[in-house]
């Protein structure tokens, strides 16, 4: 069974290009795992110099990366190396070496039509509860803006209880959860809300 959105991630032990990892070890961290189909492919490429170039903005978030794929800790190792040799970017953090697929069979990022791991994203609480699942096709990398946008968004939820509307961007305001009651209804148009079921919160 794959993980739905609000499970909890269950612990797992992996080998990745920065040694042994326990996903345990992550618990009170925002975590972005995230998993591209293979190494030394350009898409992939050009995501992880992406990722790296915006690290110290995930860091000021909290935020953990963790990259996987089912490619060997040597082909791992090799194109970390590559990518350092060729364009001057090292990669800052670990990738899981997934020979198994027992990672990526608990986060379902199999493709069954080719046998590797899809272009996925999970956003991860720190309680360790999927909280965004996106998956990407082979051909469309990822924006680096946007996942960044997602997090803080969710941070915002974190920490003031409220959702965040359509466009929502740092410094914006939140709109509460809709009343579910009757009473509750005529309640918050007495509070000011446009609707009843839409309050802006500033």
């Amino acid at each position: 069974m794959a993980l739905a959105l609000g499970e909890k991630v269950p612990d797992f032990t992996a080998n990745t290009s920065m040694g042994p990892i326990s996903f345990s070890s992550y618990k009170g961290k925002w975590v972005l795992l995230f998993s591209h189909p293979a190494d030394f492919t350009p898409v992939c490429t050009t995501e992880f110099m992406a990722f790296t170039q915006r690290y110290e903005d995930f860091r000021k978030l909290g935020v953990e990366l963790l990259g996987v794929s089912i490619d060997s800790i040597y082909s791992h190792i090799a194109w970390i190396r590559d990518i350092k040799e060729k364009y001057g970017v090292e990669i800052p953090f670990p990738i899981i070496a997934d020979v198994n697929k027992e990672v990526a069979s608990i986060f379902n990022i199999i493709n069954p039509a080719d046998g590797l791991t899809v272009r996925g994203v999970f956003v991860i609480d720190p309680n360790q509860k999927v909280r965004w699942i996106a998956y990407y096709p082979a051909e469309v990398g990822r924006s680096m803006d946007e996942l960044i946008r997602v997090l803080k968004a969710f941070q915002f939820n974190w920490d003031k209880k409220l959702a965040t509307p359509a466009n929502w961007k740092e410094g914006d305001g939140g709109v509460m959860g809709a009343p579910n009651t009757v009473e509750a209804s005529y309640q918050r148009e007495k509070e000011g809300a446009e609707r009843w079921y839409l309050k802006k919160v500033s």
